[in-house]
């Protein structure tokens, strides 16, 4: 049985080894690296992880190994987007078969879609599997946007669609989600910076690439919302945002990596085109993090 989604979702990075191959040892400690510092689910293969330089192979067998370690302890998501509706139902029932709780669609992009062509899109392959089905809101990478009325209606006309990541940067849609879309479907945060203000506000959970970087934080602020203390809440988050906020100043991916690399853990560099992050950024990063010890 699926189970339902709350609280922080961390975006886990596809550790890559010396040969640039998937480090699977090193991808089950960042499993355990969440689920051990209290966040409430494990996403697999999404942006922070890389997936737009993955093989389908190589997607698949991180499917199987994050799915298998987890061994369900929390929910594990996988996003099975593609850039063809063909692929993106193969992957999608793969990852259902190897036991993935939900699957979160990302879009076909480099030629942008229409509002109708994606719609399309969203609805075939969320059809063609039995899970619970997170639509995936980005325009900046994705080249459309589906606001908060189209997002609703396609989640009322799909049964099994039940939660949308909105990554839009657009704070008035994720709060027309909340308040005017809510009983159709549930918003996840897919901006790090507006995690806070979107649980008080009302979204079920946020999904955090910085969850990577600072799990046992970022589940503190959860729970103290979870158990109505607001004040102390916006404590720990103000100790801890700055982090959030210099993580996300810089090239993401890259600062995520960098950021466990120097807390120890060897996730190894962005495969390329990505390239390291640039020592100025470095800083900034190393900083936030001193300044969290502090």
């Amino acid at each position: 049985m699926t189970k339902d989604l709350h609280g922080i979702l961390t975006a886990l990075v596809t550790p890559f080894g010396e040969d640039g191959e998937v480090d699977h040892d090193v991808l089950r400690t960042v499993v355990d690296r969440s689920i051990d510092g209290g966040l409430d689910a494990v996403v697999v293969g999404g942006g922070t992880g890389e997936w737009a330089w993955l093989s389908e192979e190589e997607r698949l067998a991180i499917f199987d190994t994050v799915i298998e370690h987890t061994a369900g302890r929390v929910p594990v998501v996988a996003n099975t987007g593609a850039m063809s509706t063909a692929q993106a139902i193969r992957v999608s029932r793969a990852a259902e078969r190897a036991g993935a709780d939900v699957i979160m669609l990302a879009a076909p992009y480099y030629e942008p879609l229409t509002v109708p062509e994606l719609t399309r899109y969203i609805k075939t392959v969320a059809s063609s599997v039995q899970l619970p089905v997170m639509m995936y809101n980005n325009p900046g990478v994705f080249g459309v946007n589906l606001d908060a009325p189209t997002l609703a209606s396609i989640a009322r006309d799909v049964e099994n669609i039940r939660y949308v990541k909105d990554s839009s940067h657009d704070w008035e849609q994720a709060l027309r989600l909340i308040y005017h879309h809510g009983d159709d479907v549930r918003l996840i945060m897919g901006w790090d910076t507006f995690s806070f203000s979107a649980l008080i506000e009302g979204a079920v959970g946020v999904m955090a690439g910085v969850g990577n970087v600072v799990p046992t934080e970022l589940a503190a602020v959860y729970g103290a919302l979870r158990d109505g203390d607001i004040e102390r809440a916006r404590v720990l988050w103000r100790h801890v945002y700055p982090v959030v906020d210099a993580l996300i100043s810089v090239p993401f991916v890259q600062a995520v990596k960098a950021g466990m690399r120097l807390q120890g853990v060897p996730v190894g560099l962005p495969r390329e085109p990505l390239a390291e992050l640039p020592a100025e950024d470095l800083a900034v990063v190393e900083a936030a993090l001193a300044r969290l010890k502090s």
